[in-house]
């Protein structure tokens, strides 16, 4: 394959994650070229994509000779055996979080990956997060000082159970929004020594997990991520506090709602941070507060990395063990919740 061929692409699955993400930041990207969506539901893809082929299975889209990149985005449950029959013909493979529904299967993934001949990597998406951006950059600047408290929400108001299989997970909102926060506090401080999870279903007639609190313990630093589908005043992202000051953020990214709202990457609003974040430090006595520029979001640059991947010229945006990191954290909250007690990651 050379730079000047595209990549042909299917996507498996067509639900939020198919349509709101990956549909769209593949067609944004050079180098892509979207040729195949696998669903059951050939009119909603002919609504968005009307010249996009509709296949009704997997192993037709990988018996394809033009698709080299198959984007798994179907339920958490058959990401492993997905991912795994892509990567064992020689396809590329990008599957979403979690990457698999056990450590075991993400295990089983990963060492079929890294003896296959195609780029396996897991959509982690919000490392490219307009305020993550912001805050990584404050935080590489020395603006914070030493970080000793870090607390990251993810928080809804969802009172009410519904019928979709997100609400009947295993995991619960651990598994759902958990590899978000995870994910993005490892990439600034690594893994932790320790993890401590209080998990529970909240909800009347809810089963699955919709509140975690997740202490992260390391030497002297402590991360806070906090996950709830019952907090009506659910604007809190980020408080940092460090030896340099405070970093407080409210309200999430906008490239989720601007994707599903029509917009695409490109236009001149996309990934802009509405709700900027407030810096304060003191200064000689003084309490001053600042708006640090936002960083722009920019989903994109998943996808632009994946491709140089493909073609020989990067390491995958989301290396399989980055992926695997997420995945014994998940599975060591899991056991502390059921355990009550620290696990020593």
């Amino acid at each position: 394959m050379t730079s000047n061929t595209p990549i042909g692409v299917a996507v498996v699955g067509y639900g939020l994650a198919g349509q709101t993400f990956h549909a769209p930041l593949i067609a944004a990207t050079p180098g892509l070229r979207l040729i195949a969506v696998v669903s059951s539901r050939p009119e909603a893809v002919h609504a968005d994509l009307p010249d996009v082929e509709v296949l009704p299975d997997l192993d037709t889209a990988i018996a394809r000779e033009d698709i080299g990149l198959i984007v798994v985005a179907t339920p958490d449950t058959l990401h492993a055996e997905q991912s795994i029959a892509a990567l064992r013909v020689g396809k590329s493979v990008v599957v979403d979080k979690p990457f698999a529904a056990t450590l075991a299967e993400a295990e089983a993934v990963a060492a079929v990956a890294a003896e296959a001949l195609g780029v396996f990597s897991v959509f982690q998406n919000r490392r490219w997060d307009a305020d993550f951006l912001t805050l990584r950059r404050l935080i590489d600047q020395g603006e914070l000082g030493d970080v000793a408290v870090f607390e990251s929400h993810y928080d809804r108001f969802r009172p009410t159970v519904t019928d979709r299989w997100k609400d009947r997970r295993d995991g619960g909102v651990w598994a759902d929004l958990g590899p978000h926060l995870i994910d993005q506090e490892v990439q600034l401080f690594g893994p932790p020594l320790a993890v401590y999870a209080d998990l529970q279903a909240q909800r009347v007639g809810g089963t699955a997990i919709d509140y975690a609190h997740v202490l992260l313990r390391y030497d002297r630093l402590r991360v806070i991520l906090n996950m709830s589908h019952l907090a009506a005043e659910a604007s809190l992202r980020y408080a940092v506090h460090g030896t340099g000051g405070s970093f407080i953020k409210h309200g999430l990214d906008a490239q989720e709602g601007q994707s599903k709202a029509g917009l695409r990457p490109g236009d001149p609003d996309w990934g802009v941070d509405p709700s900027p974040g407030v810096l304060t430090k003191q200064i000689d006595g003084d309490t001053v507060r600042t708006t640090p520029t936002p960083e722009r979001g920019d989903y994109p640059a998943f996808y632009a990395a994946m491709r140089e991947a493909i073609l020989g010229k990067g390491p995958p945006p989301v290396p399989a063990d980055q992926a695997l990191t997420v995945m014994r954290i998940l599975d060591a909250g899991l056991r502390s919740a059921a355990e009550r007690r620290e696990i020593v990651f």
